[in-house]
């Protein structure tokens, strides 16, 4: 019987901590070690939705350069949930090969 070829690793997050008010405090928040990447995707977009909502609100209350900055986030978040929906995407093939 032959033996195939070696599954590559599934990717998983390494711990990270975040929430420290620039430094004021211990970081209150973290990100577990191990999670699987997908689920991390996953969890990713729906924060990506969130904020990308709210910057919408904003824009609609604000005006000139304020508004001009906002914009440039709205391209930088539909960039960033375009990417993060790719790659689950990408992640999804790979498991139906």
């Amino acid at each position: 019987m032959t033996k195939g070829l070696p599954h590559p690793p599934t990717p998983t997050t390494a711990p990270a901590h975040f929430g420290s008010c620039d430094g004021s405090h211990r970081a209150l928040f973290a990100v577990c070690a191990g999670i699987a990447a997908e689920d991390a995707l996953v969890h990713l977009s729906t924060l990506l939705k969130g904020a990308s909502a709210a910057n919408q609100t904003a824009m609609e209350l604000a005006t000139g350069t304020c508004r001009d900055l906002l914009l440039n986030n709205d391209h930088g978040l539909d960039a960033c949930k375009a990417l993060v929906e790719s790659l689950l995407e990408g992640l999804e093939q790979q498991v139906q090969g």
